[in-house]
């Protein structure tokens, strides 16, 4: 069974950081990129960040750019959020995904985590 597990999330106060890790078991996810997707209560789930397979090639949406970092380790078969200076519009359900092409759209992506609650407090 292919599954996508996330970790690392909490409630931290404005300002704090947190590291969110995503965890892939069932099949080594080799030449997919992975991708974070985050959904406040009441809004759609929107885009914060992606990497390629290789890690040479990031983007990230506006609002994160700057503060959040995406990484991997392919050898853990694992990829990371680095979430640095956090607001409490923040505050959302992060979700990891896995697809062969890097996309922002949520759509795009076949594999997806059951999702961590990240909760920034003011």
């Amino acid at each position: 069974q292919v599954q996508l597990v996330e970790s690392g999330g909490g409630l931290v106060q404005a300002g704090g950081s947190l590291r969110l890790s995503c965890a892939a078991s069932g099949r080594t996810f080799s030449g997919y990129a992975k991708a974070w997707f985050r959904q406040a209560p009441g809004k759609e789930r929107e885009f914060v960040a992606s990497i390629s397979w290789s890690g040479a090639n990031t983007y990230y949406a506006d609002s994160v750019k700057g503060r959040f970092t995406i990484s991997r380790d392919n050898a853990k078969n694992t990829v990371y959020l680095q979430m640095n200076s956090l607001k409490p519009e923040d505050t959302a359900v992060y979700f990891c995904a896995a697809d062969l092409t890097r996309s922002t759209v949520d759509g795009d992506y076949d594999y997806w985590g059951q999702g961590t609650q990240v909760t920034v407090s003011s």
